[in-house]
């Protein structure tokens, strides 16, 4: 388990570093892809500037997913067994008969016509 452990701390951080290398790239790129379009003024410049925004914007979306599967990796099972446990109780009678439950009330009107 120690192995698959120090394997995923390895990706994590080949993975992390990967992403961190691009975002720069692309941040270096786009100065000059700026400056092209600026200069040239021809509309493909911009399109291609505007689809470099939003590669960099992806990619920095990336990192923060990349950061969101390590943190649930390395979180306890048992705190992902708790995570969607709901209970809920319903109460099957009538409107009387849950204020006397509510008024703590211990009379209880039997409706069958036996007496006890």
């Amino acid at each position: 388990m120690a192995k698959d452990e120090k394997n995923i701390s390895t990706d994590y951080e080949y993975s992390r570093d990967t992403y961190y290398e691009l975002i720069e790239k692309g941040r270096e790129s786009l100065e000059l892809m700026i400056e092209v379009a600026r200069e040239s003024e021809h509309p493909r410049a911009f399109e291609v500037l505007s689809g470099m925004i939003k590669n960099i914007s992806d990619v920095n979306d990336k990192l923060m997913d990349l950061n969101k599967k390590n943190k649930d990796i390395k979180q306890d099972p048992k705190q992902l067994e708790n995570k969607g446990t709901t209970n809920n109780n319903v109460f099957i009678g009538s409107t009387t008969d849950l204020q006397r439950i509510l008024r703590n009330e211990e009379k209880v009107i039997d409706v069958t016509g036996s007496e006890e």
